[in-house]
């Protein structure tokens, strides 16, 4: 189901919680899932609603959650919950930010990254079809420690924690994920009337259904799968949370026409494109950032993370592409092949040995083995830039800022410290000087010495 184009909303994500079963210095919803953090993928989620705003709720750690947010989206604002008092009080930090805000408010939950797009779009429609307040649930193969739903048909009566349920009520497998959506407005009136009068003396979010209902608004109910609901407390939740999603990435590039030799040691991060017909050999890692067209072929044991590789390009195999790689058409990059920050145009080759930075090389130009671009003096980084159908000799060290001509050549083994102009050819090496009989007279001399300390 595809989200409302009439919707106005905004999503409160709640992001506070320190995460002690983390056993980590690191705030919970920093933890990476599939090379990004958690938080990214429920604001990837809540980003197919097309919010009007976004409010980020903090607390542990609130100056490192603020900074990663800043770049993964900077128009979230951010609000502090300096004290853990549950969480209809986190919701409640939200309304400063949203002062005014008529629109419709879902909130989320930083550290429960499968909500899918399309749950989202159904709890909106629920609300467009006059819910006032609509509330996620889902059927728990084991309900256990999970709040339940207690519904009269699709009509939510109330939410009830686990340890305050009756023995019929514990019998009810449809469990509350937590996720609400209902104008703001609404949300916040119902929040002002949470109480704390239980054993934690919290304010609960899930106490607004029964408010909801005893004002005589209507509560519904949608489901989604519990997979969706999946919420990570533990370093092995964690695990089993990158497990199911590499699944599901790994399924969904097999149903859009990706070849891949080995699924199960393919890794993509969160937002990891590959196109049709491209080919993925074993031992793929996708970093984050990575772009790679249709028919491009990305061999064994490859890393590439920033960088996009365009059709019909070879990688690899033991190839490294760092953030800034351009890997241009039917061009060639070959076993421990590193390239940072450069762009190899249509038809360029880097095939064996080879670390390419700050560089620009290009179109059909061949980089022989064991060639680097020397970028980096100890404080700045300069550029390499080669020509296009250039030939650059095995083990060339190419000392930047310099630059190689069209049609231009270096001699194997040189140190090019200066320009060299289209089609010529560079050599930059220390001449040969052969020495008669030397060789045979330092090994007999070596072996003299060897035998001599072996006797005493």
């Amino acid at each position: 189901m595809a989200a409302s184009q009439d919707w106005t909303g905004a999503l409160i994500v709640l992001a506070a919680g320190k995460g002690s079963r983390m056993n980590s210095e690191l705030p919970k919803v920093l933890h990476p899932l599939a090379s990004a953090p958690m938080l990214a993928h429920a604001l990837r989620a809540g980003d197919s609603l097309a919010p009007e705003r976004i409010v980020v709720v903090t607390g542990h750690g609130a100056e490192q959650v603020e900074a990663v947010l800043a770049g993964l989206d900077e128009d979230a604002a951010t609000v502090r919950q300096t004290e853990q008092l549950g969480t209809a009080h986190a919701v409640a930090q939200a309304r400063p930010a949203l002062k005014g805000f008529t629109g419709d408010a879902v909130v989320l939950y930083g550290d429960t990254p499968f909500i899918s797009p399309e749950t989202l779009a159904t709890m909106q429609a629920a609300r467009q079809n006059g819910a006032d307040l609509v509330v996620l649930g889902f059927h728990a193969a084991n309900p256990g420690r999970y709040g339940r739903l207690i519904t009269t048909g699709s009509a939510l009566d109330k939410i009830v924690e686990a340890k305050d349920a009756t023995e019929a009520e514990l019998a009810v497998t449809l469990c509350n994920s937590g996720v609400v959506m209902a104008d703001a407005p609404t949300l916040f009136s119902l929040i002002d009337a949470v109480g704390n009068d239980n054993a934690a003396e919290e304010y609960y979010l899930t106490d607004i259904a029964e408010i909801a209902r005893s004002r005589g608004l209507s509560a519904e109910v949608v489901t989604c799968d519990e997979a969706e609901t999946l919420g990570i407390n533990t370093r092995a939740e964690l695990a089993l949370a990158e497990t199911a999603f590499q699944a599901r990435a790994r399924a969904a590039a097999l149903e859009d026409g990706v070849t891949l030799a080995d699924p199960a040691t393919t890794y993509f991060a969160l937002d990891t494109v590959i196109g049709r017909d491209a080919e993925i050999g074993p031992a793929v890692v996708f970093g984050p950032g990575v772009t790679v067209e249709s028919g491009a072929k990305i061999r064994a044991f490859s890393h590439l993370e920033g960088c996009h590789v365009a059709k019909g390009a070879i990688i690899g195999p033991y190839a490294r592409l760092r953030p800034g790689a351009e890997i241009q058409e039917q061009a060639h990059v070959g076993n421990f092949v590193e390239i940072k920050n450069a762009v190899l145009e249509e038809g360029a080759k880097a095939n064996h040995l080879t670390y390419i930075g700050d560089a620009h090389v290009g179109r059909k130009t061949n980089i022989g083995a064991g060639t680097i671009t020397c970028n980096y003096d100890g404080v700045f980084k300069h550029k390499t830039t080669i020509g296009a159908n250039a030939f650059i000799g095995s083990n060339t060290m190419l000392v930047a800022p310099v630059s190689v001509g069209d049609h231009a050549m270096t001699g194997s083994g040189s140190v090019i410290t200066k320009d060299i102009p289209a089609e010529a050819l560079a050599v930059a090496r220390t001449p040969q000087d052969n020495k008669p009989g030397l060789a045979k007279r330092l090994m007999d001399k070596l072996r003299a010495a060897k035998a001599r300390k072996t006797d005493k």
